[in-house]
């Protein structure tokens, strides 16, 4: 299931149904069998959670929160998505809102699986450079970690950014107990 919460200027901007089923496909794509529940929200809500969960008071674009072993095969996790960072990642490379998600949903998706680039030595990378192309996304963002921005970011993008302050581009994993809803609990599990 996919909630958009505000900023309302940016959700209209996204089909709930679109994005569902892009989130399903990749699932399908990375082999997660079990459910996974996404917040789209602002940057004061990924703010709040990467503060809760991983001791960092500061937005970032997504979040993600594997579930237990016990429990994967049916909840695979959750993620969380900034949809203010979004919108200012896709301004600087040149694609819209529902790509820049789409490419979050991804890379959250395969922390979901367990991989973790910081620490695999490429594996992570190459996996979604792979995904990327069967799922026709650009650039994936551990690419877009060591690349230049293609494109200036639009007026709207430095709107937002002169509002708020740019996240990093890196996915951070944390770790959720079970069946557990992102706005609802705070354990400090396994944070990444």
């Amino acid at each position: 299931m996919i909630t958009i919460e505000p900023p309302a200027s940016l959700k209209d901007t996204l089909s709930r149904s679109g994005l569902t089923s892009f989130l399903n496909r990749a699932r399908a794509a990375v082999g997660l069998s079990g459910e996974v529940e996404v917040l789209l929200a602002d940057d004061s809500a990924l703010r709040s959670l990467n503060k809760s969960f991983r001791g960092k008071n500061k937005p970032t674009d997504v979040l993600s929160f594997p579930a237990p072993a016990e429990i994967s095969k049916i909840h695979a996790g959750d993620l969380a998505i900034s949809l203010e960072t979004a919108a200012r990642q896709a301004a600087i490379y040149g694609h819209s809102l529902r790509d820049e998600v789409r490419i979050l949903l991804l890379h959250g998706l395969l922390h979901l699986s367990g991989l973790d680039h910081e620490t695999d030595n490429g594996e992570m990378a190459a996996r979604e450079a792979d995904l990327r192309r069967q799922l026709n996304l650009s650039s994936t963002l551990i690419e877009r970690t060591s690349s230049a921005p293609r494109k200036t970011p639009s007026r709207t993008a430095l709107k937002i950014s002169s509002k708020k302050k740019a996240s990093s581009v890196a996915t951070k994993t944390v770790r959720t107990p079970t069946k557990v809803k992102l706005t609802l609990t705070k354990n400090k599990r396994g944070a990444k």
